[in-house]
């Protein structure tokens, strides 16, 4: 073919060699807004650190081979002994070293530690999100480990250690560990209390044995798991080291690794526990309440990643339009284009500026926070993993025919968008977990209105949305059946407070505008014309 019949022209250039943190408005700025003044500058030169690291060449490259070469299983040696190992490609080990030296499972024991670590998890899953899951489930492990004193001594240093090995060994010689959760089996899914893994006593305090099947058990080469179980006195939480303190290896046999929608780079298994050996966590049928917090921490964690996702499609839609021209000029200068781009950046920023707010009230750990996370981090889970998958899917149609290639690197971010909404319990569950909080927890509801409260006459749209969440929640006829719509107001009342309070004011206008004042159609890119959309897109755009 003769050359002058190829001559590429009116290409975007990748979205490479820039800094993921600092190119991220909302995202600095909610982090000046919840940091102690004397730790802002350590804090923007530890996430700009990790930001230029995660737009670079390199830890994309690492992302898309730890895609393209999923984990394998090795039930047996080459002798037929049973291993039940893992192998991961070297990018996956890269990802995971470089989130734990970035302090990702060390957020309970230092200043601003939670906001620092949720903005540094927003950012570096940008370059892959599926090594997030351990990651993810070692620092939430901490605060169910902490029921136990003895327990917490011995390990929160591993889990909370800047030092990634690799590896299954004792944790005792290992500079740092990694968790996994086992919770939900075949027969139950996120009905726990249904499970039937079986836990009986040994002589020594504290121990017992295991016999019974996870279902869905991630990461399966981490150090230790947090599983539950039924003990004699019921339901109960279990510390389950893969590797015992003799060195020999814990009964932990992988029947096989899921094959999963997206998440491909990350190893989800189901196993089988006979005669394991574990240690009580809390006590005997407290398994739930021992495990809450490693759950609220985690859910968390997928109002994160969700926002992560969604930055990342948003920085890449506006970017491609930013380069791109049809019908006469650049696309992000087109009208339509720029209401579809404004209003994917609209669910971005809310999305962000909520999680952060979330991390906050972690750091500030009063029982008035405590109250306000109660609600507010179901709610969040709820609505903002659920508008990441469509976010993602309109976000990828900006790029056209570019973007449902592999090479854009959008499918991988459509595959991944559906997973924050079931892990850690799917819509349904997070709705329920809202209406036991209003039925049992009065301060939690008194925290939530006290928060969105503070937003109250800056906006008429607000004021209103916020009087017919009153008048919802007022009316507990049907309760059940209607928890999804209400779980949703409640989300983005909350979510159009911090935007009122926080965010420039054409950003939240225009969310109020849509999202509570009912200016909005059922497609993105239905925002009022009026609207400055332009400045809302300006906002969105990642300088390279």
């Amino acid at each position: 073919m003769a050359a002058t019949t190829h001559t590429v022209t009116n290409q975007a250039p990748p979205l490479v060699g820039y800094d993921v943190f600092t190119a991220d408005r909302a995202l600095t700025e909610a982090v000046e807004r919840h940091t102690a003044p004397e730790l802002l500058d350590e804090v923007r030169e530890e996430l700009a650190g990790l930001g230029r690291t995660a737009g670079s060449a390199q830890a994309q490259e690492w992302g898309v081979l730890a895609n393209e070469n999923p984990p394998k299983l090795r039930t047996h040696d080459r002798y037929g002994n049973r291993i039940d190992e893992v192998e991961f490609h070297p990018s996956w080990h890269r990802l995971l070293g470089k989130a734990v030296s970035a302090g990702l499972t060390d957020a309970w024991g230092r200043p601003a530690g939670h906001v620092r670590r949720a903005a540094g998890f927003l950012v570096w899953t940008q370059a892959e999100g599926g090594h997030g899951c351990p990651v993810s489930m070692t620092h939430a492990a901490v605060p169910a480990l902490r029921t136990d004193p003895a327990l917490a001594a011995e390990w929160e240093p591993r889990l909370t250690s800047h030092v990634y090995e690799q590896g299954l060994r004792p944790a005792a010689e290992k500079g740092g560990v990694l968790f996994g959760m086992g919770m939900t089996e075949k027969q139950g899914g996120s009905d726990v209390r249904a499970n039937t893994t079986s836990a009986v006593p040994l002589s020594a305090d504290g121990e017992y044995v295991l016999t019974g099947h996870k279902w869905f058990c991630s990461a399966p080469m981490s150090d230790g798991f947090l599983v539950l179980a039924q003990a004699p006195g019921g339901l109960t939480c279990f510390l389950v080291p893969r590797v015992l303190a003799d060195g020999t290896r814990n009964v932990f046999a992988i029947q096989r690794l899921k094959d999963k929608l997206g998440n491909r780079s990350n190893a989800s298994s189901e196993v089988e526990f006979d005669g394991t050996w574990a240690r009580r966590v809390g006590e005997e049928g407290r398994g739930v309440r021992t495990i809450i917090e490693m759950v609220a921490a985690t859910r968390l964690d997928c109002v994160i990643g969700s926002a992560a996702i969604m930055r990342q499609a948003v920085a890449q839609a506006v970017h491609h339009s930013s380069y791109r021209s049809a019908f006469g000029g650049l696309l992000v200068e087109k009208p339509l284009m720029r209401n579809v781009l404004a209003d994917l950046a609209l669910e971005s920023e809310a999305a962000t500026t909520l999680a952060l707010r979330l991390a906050a009230a972690y750091d500030a750990d009063t029982e008035e926070e405590r109250a306000f996370l109660r609600l507010a981090v179901p709610a969040a889970k709820y609505w903002v993993t659920k508008r990441c998958t469509p976010v993602a899917g309109e976000a990828l149609e900006c790029l056209g025919g570019n973007g449902y290639v592999e090479e854009s690197g959008m499918p991988r971010l459509l595959r991944e968008a559906p997973l924050n909404s079931i892990w850690e319990g799917s819509g349904n569950v997070q709705a329920l977990d809202v209406l036991r909080a209003l039925q049992r927890e009065p301060q939690a509801i008194n925290a939530f209105l006290q928060e969105v409260g503070k937003a109250r006459g800056a906006d008429h749209r607000l004021d209103a949305a916020i009087k017919d969440l009153l008048t919802e929640l007022a009316d507990l006829e049907g309760i059940e059946a209607r928890a999804r719509r209400l779980v949703e107001r409640m989300a983005l009342v909350l979510q159009g407070s911090l935007l009122v309070r926080w965010a420039p004011p054409q950003v939240a206008d225009a969310f109020c505008a849509s999202r509570l004042g009912g200016d909005w159609g059922a497609a993105f890119g239905t925002l009022p014309h009026s609207l400055d959309l332009a400045s809302v897109v300006e906002r969105a755009r990642a300088e390279v």
